[in-house]
């Protein structure tokens, strides 16, 4: 092989599986098509759940208005330029790049590992992974139907600008305004405005002017420079498969949604964690039907989150207004419960809350920073000893034995003296148990 896993698009999705593949060891290749990194926001801010996982790959340390189950409990808006940026630093520190300007023209596989032309010349790899987007060529290529269905009624301009005449304290829109609904919003950490406008036209710096002469009904908001645009038609579709042999589809190659809720950069930043540990487990030795689950866990997730989208669509359609958000956008409530992987205990399956707790030698600790990192993690409440026979059978998995000081730990997964929480290295419970015989079985199981 000249490399195991061959990522096509360098997006937020296949950043976040590079990163995280770089961490584990795992050797790859990150090609994009595109001449450099992308400059603009189609995406612009990040669930809780996202910014979770931006915290285990290494690339977030503070967390805002924290509660002691959920470090980032509201959506962050950050454009998805400086997400990509984010990453790549990131992955820079890790000794990887993303080759720009390298297309993947060709690939085919066989039961051994995938061989494509890529820049011209042939490589092969173990797996590939199509995070090409929307109008992925690698989904097209595998034959996979993207069934679903474009509201043409719908279209939209938006872009990245600078303009004078507006603070940046506040979002600024216009929803009622004669000419259409315009709307500004701050992108934090530079001197952009993301604009968005209904228009069925082909956006230019002076088609923006006239928008928001016309819907602002002011001179002195005046657009100075847009530093990205783009027209923009509602689309809601998906694959049916997200695997076919040895080629897997994450992120917008697999599912796009409509833009309420702001959910798109986000399912595609968790396609690749959830894949990233399961690619490297199956290259170190675990049975390759590990990797049939991120199918089996991911798909529905995407089934659903596009119902949710689209009924926010329709529902800011009809009052031109965005509606309320809560915990289904937030992406802490998603869960794998009932799945393959879903183990021991009733709570297996759902996502691992932050907790504040102690080391049994008084040190203050939290559980997302117990479990930070690549491996399996076991945190025991107590139970020295039921930790030590599972770090025992398997050596490699991170084990801690803490003391619930304050019962935050109680509250947050429902764990009292003598349980152990087993999770998984994308933050998931596997197990919540009091006998240690059932970690070592499900981990026997999962990763031989």
């Amino acid at each position: 092989m000249d490399t195991q896993v061959l990522i096509v698009g360098a997006g937020p999705t296949g950043l976040t599986l590079a990163v995280d593949l770089a961490r584990r060891g795992v050797g790859f290749r990150l090609v994009d098509r595109a001449g450099g990194p992308f400059t603009g926001s189609p995406g612009k801010a990040l669930q809780p759940r996202s910014i979770e996982v931006l915290h285990d790959l290494g690339v977030v340390d503070e967390g805002k208005r924290p509660t002691p189950d959920a470090p980032y409990p509201s959506t962050v808006i950050i454009p998805q330029f400086r997400v990509e940026r984010i990453l790549r630093d990131r992955l820079a520190e890790l000794g990887g790049a993303v080759e720009y300007g390298t297309e993947v023209t060709s690939f085919e596989q066989d039961g051994d590992g995938v061989t494509a032309v890529v820049g011209g010349e042939l490589v092969r790899a173990a797996y590939l992974v199509g995070c090409d987007g929307g109008r992925s060529p690698v989904r097209k290529r595998l034959g996979v139907g993207f069934e679903g269905e474009t509201w043409d009624d719908q279209r939209l301009v938006i872009g990245d600008v600078r303009l004078d005449g507006l603070d940046r304290e506040h979002w600024h829109a216009w929803p009622k305004s004669p000419a259409g609904l315009l709307a500004l919003c701050p992108l934090p950490g530079t001197d952009l405005y993301r604009l968005r406008a209904p228009a069925d036209a082909e956006p230019s710096l002076e088609v923006l002017r006239t928008l928001v002469r016309a819907r602002t009904g002011r001179d002195d908001v005046v657009v100075r420079e847009a530093t990205w645009m783009s027209p923009y038609r509602a689309n809601v579709r998906m694959v049916d498969r997200y695997r076919v042999g040895r080629v897997f589809l994450a992120g917008d190659a697999a599912h796009v949604h409509p833009p309420a809720g702001g959910q798109d950069m986000d399912t595609g930043i968790q396609d690749a964690y959830n894949l990233g540990w399961k690619l490297a487990a199956v290259l170190t030795g675990a049975g390759g039907e590990l990797l049939d689950t991120y199918e089996a866990e991911r798909l529905p997730v995407a089934a659903w989150l596009l119902g949710v989208t689209s009924r926010l669509h329709h529902e800011a359609d009809a009052t031109q207004w965005p509606g309320k958000r809560d915990d289904e956008t937030l992406q802490l409530a998603l869960t794998y419960r009932g799945g393959p992987l879903a183990g021991v205990g009733e709570r297996a399956g759902d996502r691992a809350p932050d907790a504040p707790c102690a080391l049994v030698d008084g040190t203050p600790a939290r559980m997302f920073d117990l479990f930070q990192g690549p491996e399996f993690a076991l945190v025991g409440i107590g139970a020295q000893d039921a930790v030590a026979y599972v770090r025992d059978a398997h050596p490699y998995v991170r084990t801690h034995s803490v003391v619930d000081v304050d019962g935050h730990v109680e509250a947050a997964y429902g764990a009292t003296e003598g349980t152990l929480l087993l999770i998984r290295p994308d933050g998931y419970l596997a197990a919540v148990t009091t006998d240690p015989a059932e970690a070592v079985a499900y981990l026997d199981q999962v990763l031989g």
